[in-house]
């Protein structure tokens, strides 16, 4: 009997470990409590650390000769036939003297990869995987079947119209790694760095895509991620006075930007569906101050409490979505939400030949490093002056929302970008999708706001043509707001036309901010460290890189 029971909850740890929202391990909730806590000892990093820095810190830039070739991957495991776009995976050094390396899975469009724009993919956590959450369960070009052996073609992939690079970050995720412990005690400043010293690498590696106009794209965590990367290439092309990373815009899904308006942005969402009941909401306004300033009460903490409880067992990430089942005797197709895709995706990486032909140290991959999460340092408060800063340097800046998300819900971005007192330029109107409203764009100065009907946190998982806004559209005219540009010309007087629906990125000749071409990216980096490291031959649990550094 004592076996038996030990068995079972084994296997229910098994199927509900990696499962985000439900009563299973919420990284970003358990983050942000932690944070929330040390924050009551005054030990929060402030906004002001996230400004503008006036000189340069040269970066290492280690040799890339031939390793290009080398992660080239010839075929994945249960790869479909017919795969006709070029695969590539690996590891980039960003601190050789603690041996600190940061794996990539980088997918080229089918057609036009020479032409097509390059796009990093964060996912958040912090502490979660690019690669197993991103590229495999969202909007990567294979989806893992519920064999954990075969992989089934995503044709609603992104690498379809643009060649998309997909980072595990920071050291510690997934397969990347470092030989300095302490590296796994991280914080969003040397994230933000990391990612950096890896892409000005990683162009050494593929020099073709140095001019390409390049965008970073996330969700969750990497709402503080993404804008922080971005403020800091920004930084440094001002700072060099030259275009070392050509970067053309963000966008941010359902990203956790701001603590004040995730709460109180929650809080207002279950209230709105039906989650909690109106004496926990209204104990949660009466007694809750979640400023910056703000002071948490006990009483504050009791109806938190009361609402989590409340919440009982449901997908925390999609709110009418199915709980994964190990009972469940039915398999999702392709274009079908299945909520146990997490666990064939674990199954599949954790294979010894899928790990060799990613190039991926021997290790037991997981869907986030919980001890990253557990143990991030210096959180912001908010990156909203950061995103504010982006609004006006130029690039474009798109937010999205799946409105179905519990954890980072659709109210909570509309209260951050309310925080941002922007201009309103195009209000709120519907997107249409096949004659279906697809979701709501709103455009505001310098910003464009879209939600997609029906999808939760996981915007790209949801499989359905028309919360795919990068998919081919349809054969009908659609007007799309792209990235590249504010508004189309002559739009600001005319409603949005039946089809209509945006795009993340273009069909058709791309709007510039600037007209001028702009310069090449530098080729000579004789300033920079480029010492020289040899190929490993140590095993697990010590790393080196296997790359010349």
């Amino acid at each position: 009997m004592k076996i038996v029971l030990l068995l079972s909850v084994y296997f229910s740890l098994l199927v509900f470990v990696s499962c985000y929202g439900g009563n299973g391990y919420d990284p970003l909730e358990n983050a942000l409590k932690i944070q929330r806590s040390k924050r009551l000892a005054s030990t929060q990093v402030s906004t002001k650390d996230l400004t503008t820095e006036d000189s340069y810190s040269p970066v290492y830039v280690g040799r890339q000769d031939g390793l290009k070739d080398f992660d080239k991957i010839s075929a994945l495991p249960g790869q479909p036939a017919g795969t006709d776009f070029d695969q590539y995976s690996g590891y980039v050094t960003v601190d050789p003297n603690h041996g600190k390396a940061l794996f990539y899975y980088f997918t080229g469009s089918p057609a036009n990869s020479s032409t097509n724009p390059l796009v990093l993919w964060l996912n958040g956590g912090p502490g979660c995987s690019s690669f197993g959450n991103g590229a495999m369960m969202e909007l990567g070009p294979f989806r893992v079947n519920a064999d954990s052996v075969t992989l089934s073609r995503n044709k609603y992939a992104w690498n379809n119209v643009a060649n998309v690079l997909f980072l595990e970050s920071p050291a510690g995720v997934g397969f990347s790694y470092s030989n300095t412990s302490s590296d796994y005690i991280t914080d969003d400043v040397q994230t933000a760095k990391d990612s950096y010293t890896f892409l000005i690498n990683w162009l050494e590696r593929f020099p073709e895509y140095k001019s390409r106009d390049f965008y970073i794209t996330g969700e969750s965590y990497a709402g503080h991620y993404v804008p922080q990367l971005a403020q800091l290439i920004l930084q440094n092309n001002k700072i060099t006075n030259q275009t070392v990373i050509n970067l053309k815009g963000i966008a941010l899904g359902n990203a956790y930007v701001d603590d004040e308006t995730e709460n109180t942005g929650m809080y207002d969402y279950f209230w709105t569906h039906a989650i909690i009941s109106d004496e926990i909401h209204e104990g949660i306004i009466s007694n809750c101050n979640f400023t910056e300033a703000g002071t948490i009460t006990d009483a504050c903490n009791n109806y938190q409490s009361q609402a989590f409880d409340a919440k009982s067992n449901i997908y925390f990430y999609d709110i009418y979505a199915p709980l994964c089942s190990q009972f469940s005797n039915s398999t999702p197709s392709i274009s079908e939400f299945d909520p146990c895709t997490e666990n064939y995706i674990a199954a599949y990486l954790n294979t010894p030949a899928v790990q060799q032909a990613l190039h991926a140290k021997p290790v037991q991959w997981e869907s986030c490093n919980h001890f990253i999460g557990e143990n991030w340092q210096n959180m912001p408060f908010s990156v909203l002056p950061v995103i504010k800063d982006l609004m006006v340097s130029g690039i474009s800046v798109w937010i999205y929302s799946g409105d179905t998300d519990g954890r980072v819900p659709v109210t909570t971005t509309k209260y951050s970008i309310d925080k941002l007192q922007t201009v309103v330029k195009t209000p709120w109107y519907p997107w249409m999708y096949d004659g279906e409203v697809g979701g709501y764009v709103e455009e505001y100065q310098n910003l464009t706001f879209v939600t997609i009907r029906g999808a939760g946190h996981f915007v790209p998982s949801s499989i359905r043509p028309r919360v795919q806004p990068i998919h081919e559209s349809s054969s009908q005219p659609v007007y799309r707001p792209q990235m590249y540009s504010q508004s189309q010309p002559g739009y600001e007087t005319s409603p949005p036309q039946p089809g209509y629906r945006p795009q993340m990125y273009p069909q058709s000749p791309p709007f510039y901010y600037n007209q001028q071409p702009l310069p090449q990216l530098p080729t000579n980096f004789d300033a920079f460290d480029t010492q020289y490291t040899q190929l490993p031959t140590t095993q697990m649990p010590t790393f080196d890189p296997y790359e010349p550094g």
